[in-house]
């Protein structure tokens, strides 16, 4: 038994709501909320009301979707008043937006409106007890009309191609019909020129290629186990073929995925992909930043993957699932001409030539909206004109997409390096697995953090990231020190204090602090590799210091290396007070 329903509210709307209120509204506009999905769209309407004090706003919850988690924290996150679905269903309102057709959307009491929370209407979707594909969702009579009646008042589609589709199987529904764009697009529209503090928050460097891995939610999608079932071989490949300080690599999952399983079972089964480097992007407010700042987006037949063709970044499918779209639509006809992953064949090679070959195609981001960057204008008139309201004064407009916090990769796992050392130039790249067919010379790197902490026993070199001053760790002269007593076989302890700066303490050679010369913007933890392999193969390093150039990603990067404590030296207690202490760098756990 499920729990139950919570009271009705009773201010701004209720019984007596006229006797607690504190201002007197015109019209009230109801937010009906069906999934996390959903929501997510909705979020994207809400600056078309914002600094009109006419209008009161309220939001609930239908409850017939299968994924409920998720829809309380964007409740708290909004912080309007939440009605429960049988009051919102009792009170009076002027307008009703949903973005799904999920719920009793007929039996609400006021004009309805509802748009779309993927890129137009796409998806077939069969009825309990029924054979075959079913109808469109949202585009058929099934989810349009009730007892034959339709009981939509503002349809909202984003291209004619949607109103020629509903006006061959639900003619109906077509006065309803209203094109008004596409919100979420338009969002990303105008964010594009931000694209590379986009990419800098994901802690992407210079030269770095982004791969975003992309799944909608069904057993077909990318992350569905369907009938191969690649993903859980596939992860630990694309670490390991793909360099780490070549590649950067991050997941959006489709949110009634990543509430419909939990986030914790997602962490717990991408654990290992987690610790080789990949980053789990926020499914409601971080996913349309990572597809921005994308190279290459590994997708399958979702609406996040077209939205990343439309935007013009190359992608490569690995899910089909074509018979989940309804045949006639622009994503589907995307999804048959789409280049495919070969997940069993090399990957570095495909992704490469993925990323070679790419020619972005208009045509997409002409089929996902037939008004780009207009949405806010449409869609604020068509509302305004169901509530009977004049419109406010001022431009309509949506919110700009935010700035992410800043999330770098942080991978645990260890990395066998091969590098190749030909004066003071190093060529190191950087992978999981180590590749016996590779050229050079190869050594171990591994963070503290790993999760075998036999690792430790084999590593060349051992890596943690913290401030200088770390109390916990007893900053970079004693952790390195610590390093070294405890696993004789290291040669090289790295203490990384900045997203350009590290400290190392050779066993034979002293101690060094490495600093990011101009333009140089790669990992510390590869410089200091870059270090050992030098000093590896006969280096000495002069007493004011020397720059050494790491090769990575395809660039080159300076790094000024300064002795701080030549061999059999004290450690300089001066020295401690200047080491970099870089703002926002977040020590890791010990």
């Amino acid at each position: 038994m499920g729990p139950a329903e919570p009271p009705p509210i009773r201010v701004p709307v209720g019984e007596g709501a006229h006797r607690w209120a504190s201002r007197t509204v015109r019209r009230r506009v109801l937010l009906v909320v069906h999934n996390a999905t959903s929501a997510g769209r909705l979020l994207d309407l809400l600056p078309l009301f914002h600094d009109d004090f006419r209008v009161q706003l309220l939001v609930t919850s239908t409850g017939s979707s299968a994924f409920r988690s998720g829809v309380q924290e964007i409740f708290a996150e909004l912080e309007l008043p939440v009605l429960p679905w049988e009051q919102a269903l009792s009170t009076p309102v002027d307008l009703a937006i949903s973005a799904s057709f999920g719920g009793e959307l007929a039996l609400i009491q006021g004009a309805l409106s509802v748009i779309s929370h993927g890129v137009g209407y796409t998806k077939r979707l069969g009825t309990p007890g029924t054979d075959g594909p079913g109808p469109t969702f949202g585009l058929s009579p099934e989810w349009l009309l009730s007892d034959g009646r339709p009981f939509v008042d503002g349809l909202v589609l984003s291209h004619p191609e949607q109103l020629e589709r509903l006006a061959r199987v639900c003619a109906e529904a077509v006065p309803s019909a209203v094109l008004a764009g596409d919100p979420c697009f338009d969002r990303m529209l105008a964010a594009r020129p931000y694209r590379e503090r986009f990419r800098r928050a994901l802690g992407v460097r210079r030269g770095q290629r982004l791969v975003v891995l992309n799944s909608t939610w069904n057993p077909e999608g990318f992350f569905g186990s369907g009938d191969q079932d690649v993903l859980p071989g596939l992860l630990p490949r694309l670490a390991a073929e793909l360099p780490a300080d070549d590649y950067r690599l991050a997941a959006v999952l489709h949110p009634n995925i990543w509430h419909g399983h939990g986030p914790g079972q997602i962490r717990a089964w991408l654990d290992r992909a987690r610790r080789g480097g990949l980053t789990l992007i926020d499914p409601v407010h971080g996913w349309r930043q990572a597809l921005l700042a994308a190279d290459l987006v590994l997708g399958d037949f979702g609406a996040v993957t077209y939205y990343s063709a439309a935007l013009g970044t190359a992608v490569l499918l690995a899910a089909d699932g074509r018979e989940r779209l309804d045949p006639e639509t622009p994503l589907a006809e995307f999804v048959r001409r789409a280049p495919r992953l070969a997940p069993h064949a090399p990957l570095r090679p495909q992704v490469e030539r993925a990323l070679e070959e790419h020619r972005p195609d208009p045509a997409h981001a002409g089929s996902v909206t037939s008004a780009p960057g207009r949405s806010a204008v449409l869609l604020r008139r068509h509302f305004y004109a169901l509530m009977r309201l004049p419109e406010p004064a001022a431009p309509a407009s949506l919110e700009p997409l935010p700035l992410p916090p800043y999330d770098p990769p942080r991978p645990t796992a260890p990395l066998y390096v091969r590098t190749r050392v030909r004066g003071a130039d190093v060529t190191i790249e950087r992978s999981t697995e180590h590749l016996h067919d590779a050229v050079g010379d190869t050594h171990l790197a591994v963070h503290e953090d790993t999760r075998h902490p036999g690792d430790l026993e084999t590593a060349d070199v051992i890596t943690r990231d913290g401030r200088a001053g770390d109390p916990r760790l007893g900053g970079a002269d004693l952790w390195t020190a610590e390093v070294l007593r405890e696993h004789p076989h290291c040669a090289a302890a790295v203490y990384v204090t900045g997203p350009g700066t590290c400290i190392v303490r050779t066993r034979d050679h002293g101690v060094f602090r490495l600093t990011a010369g101009a333009g140089a913007d790669a990992d510390p933890a590869a410089y200091a590799s870059s270090l050992h392999a030098w000093l590896a193969c006969g280096g000495t390093v002069p007493p004011d210091g020397i720059t050494l150039r790491t090769h990575a990603a395809g660039g080159t990067h300076p790094v000024v290396v300064e002795a701080v404590v030549e061999p059999g030296e004290q450690w300089p207690r001066s020295a401690v007070a200047d080491w970099p202490d870089t703002e926002g760098a977040e020590p890791q756990p010990v």
